[in-house]
């Protein structure tokens, strides 16, 4: 210890290992040697340890501020991006799912809500038959919350030989226009364009077949198994003329089906087949007025009808106008007819044929708003000859929204019957009976169909996912999601 603590002054006293070891006999330069880098070793690593700490924690801060400057980028790029999204129109599409989902991939500048009350436009799509066997499409877009008052109405004709692509890209191209007006009202507005392609100047339309439409059809079907075999055919043939003063449709159809049904007595055959001409004539005396007659022929197994001629004439009145036929109706329908018919079988009347002359009288309501649609229709009839020969039917389509996320639909077809003039004297077999091979005796008939819906959780569903198909057992009805994306 002492020769260390000497050596340590001479290093001190000297300035340094060198001159230190001028002092020292050789006895000690060796040891001094041994100590001094026993003793710097250990100091030499940790220099080493602390320069390649430092620069792996510059490392790791200069990586933090050059990634952090971006992700904050993409952050507030995110943020401004959910503002738009929030920003956005909300829609509640009233349409068929037919165009639902088109709509939603098409129009993404919206968002689309499951309950119309959150919605702040209404978005509600009608169609009725035009004349050329198309189909009149009316968009209907009534503004709530914020844009109360903002309504607008839309049209879409579409041609009978139309595919469904060229009808629904129409539609949303027509929607499309109508939502301009509440986008531009909202944050959304800088990001739309609006493109004009230039369009020939209109001229007089002239039809060479004077709005006259033409309608042919036929077609096939046939199933069977080993020990069941039925085909049936199908052939139709229509003309219609449809103006706004007038109104001309006649068609005439023809059915066939013949069944096969092996059992242990035998094979049973059945087999039902009918005729059918119908005719309309329809004149419009303005907005509310209209007159015109119907006309039929018919011959049916099922109906006991070897032949039947018909004829009546008609008057309507609407209590709103027909411009709003797509909207709303109210109409009451009067009709006095004369049938001549002739029988297969004797009636149980004792009749072959007879000449018959009958009155009806119908009442027929359809109206279509935010809370839901109402189609009803209630109608009675008569024959002169015998006034208690009568009949009452009621057809309803009732479809209400009640309260976010809660609908009820019903359907009901209910008659009270006692006009039936045409019921073959001999009774019908078992085999008829369970193959309906022809018509029973009823005082009635009847068909009643209710169903709730209730939908509840997030009012968004912003996308459209097309893998592996639909759910199965999902209903239809309006809104639903899509949108902004």
């Amino acid at each position: 210890m002492k020769r260390f603590v000497g050596i340590l002054s001479c290093f001190l006293l000297f300035g340094g290992p060198k001159r230190s070891l001028s002092c020292m006999n050789k006895n000690y330069k060796h040891r001094f040697l041994m100590v001094f880098s026993s003793m710097t070793a250990p100091i030499s690593r940790f220099k080493t340890v602390l320069s390649l700490t430092l620069l792996y924690l510059g490392a790791i801060l200069f990586l933090i501020c050059f990634i952090s400057v971006p992700h904050s980028y993409s952050q507030e790029a995110k943020s401004d991006t959910t503002a738009l999204r929030e920003s956005a129109v909300k829609i509640f599409l009233d349409v068929s799912r037919l165009y639902q989902d088109h709509v939603k991939r098409e129009i993404t500048f919206v968002n689309y809500v499951r309950d119309r009350k959150q919605a702040q436009v209404y978005v509600m799509l009608t169609q009725q038959r035009t004349g050329a066997g198309g189909m009149e499409y009316t968009i209907t877009l009534i503004g709530q919350q914020n844009f109360v008052g903002m309504n607008d109405t839309l049209k879409y004709v579409s041609k009978q030989a139309d595919t469904q692509e060229i009808i629904r890209s129409g539609l949303v191209r027509i929607l499309k226009m109508g939502l301009v007006r509440y986008v531009s009202k909202t944050p959304l507005g800088d990001y739309i364009s609006v493109n004009y392609r230039l369009r020939a100047e209109p001229t007089a339309v002239v039809d060479k077949w004077d709005y006259w439409v033409f309608n042919t059809n036929i077609s096939g079907r046939t199933n069977g198994e080993e020990k069941r075999k039925s085909y049936s055919i199908d052939a139709s043939f229509s003309i219609d003329r449809v103006t706004p003063y007038w109104k001309i449709n006649f068609g005439i159809d023809t059915d066939y089906d013949e069944g096969r049904y092996v059992t242990e007595d035998g094979t049973i055959l059945s087999y039902r087949r009918s005729q059918r001409f119908q005719g309309l004539i329809v004149k419009s005396l303005g907005e509310h007025w209209s007159i015109g007659g119907y006309g039929s022929a018919l011959s049916s197994i099922y109906a006991n009808t070897k032949l039947s001629f018909s004829v009546a004439p008609a008057i309507e009145y609407n209590v709103f106008p027909y411009a709003e036929s797509t909207r709303r109706e109210f109409r009451f329908l009067y009709r006095i007819g004369d049938t001549n018919i002739r029988y297969d079988e004797e009636t149980v009347y004792e009749k072959l044929r007879e000449n018959l002359f009958n009155e009806s009288l119908s009442a027929t309501y359809e109206v279509k708003e935010r809370w839901g649609s109402v189609t009803s229709t209630l109608e009675g009839s008569h024959y002169f000859h015998d006034f208690r020969k009568k009949r009452l039917e009621l057809r309803s389509n009732l479809s209400l929204r009640l309260f976010e996320g809660l609908s009820i639909t019903i359907f009901a077809n209910v008659s009270w019957i006692h006009d039936q003039l045409s019921l073959p004297m001999e009774e019908a077999t078992d085999e008829e009976i369970l193959l309906r091979q022809r018509q029973l005796a009823t005082q009635y008939d009847y068909m009643v169909s209710v169903g709730f819906r209730y939908t509840f959780g997030s009012i968004y569903s912003n996308v459209v996912n097309p893998r592996f198909g639909s759910p199965r057992g999902r209903g239809g009805g309006g809104g639903g999601g899509g949108g902004f994306r």
